[in-house]
């Protein structure tokens, strides 16, 4: 697809197209007018992810389904599933995970800042006298 405008119409996920990890697909099964498929993580990875967010696998933005322990369960409608990489597909197979980037500036943000105020820091600004 390509790029989103500056000042267009947005919805869903902001993809980048950079890889944060790898995750290995553990079940693929068939639910109606679904697939879910399920995907095995890291921690570093499984942090970002939450229920009805947004994940990037193989570059194709989806809604996860469900987020456990280890792993997370997104689903694919089938026109998603045929005309997509999710048609070669298997139990087994590696992919490519990349997170929402909104969770990573709000993890970033959250981070005390490295400057620790003590007694040096007081008498580097001015505050305490020697």
């Amino acid at each position: 697809e390509r790029a989103l405008a500056l000042g267009g119409r947005m919805g869903g996920h902001l993809v980048q197209g950079h890889i944060d990890g790898i995750g290995k697909i553990t079940a693929i099964r068939e639910a109606g007018e679904e697939y879910l498929v399920r995907i095995e993580a890291s921690r570093e990875i499984l942090r970002y992810i939450v229920n009805k967010g947004f994940i990037a696998i193989d570059g194709i933005s989806l809604t996860v389904v469900e987020r456990k322990e280890t792993d997370f369960e997104i689903s694919l409608i089938k026109h998603t599933r045929s005309i997509t990489t999710f048609t070669r597909r298997r139990s087994g197979d590696s992919v490519n995970l990349e997170v929402d980037i909104i969770a990573k500036y709000v993890e970033a943000l959250a981070q005390p800042a490295n400057k620790t105020v003590n007694a040096e820091f007081l008498r580097e600004h001015g505050f305490l006298v020697k």
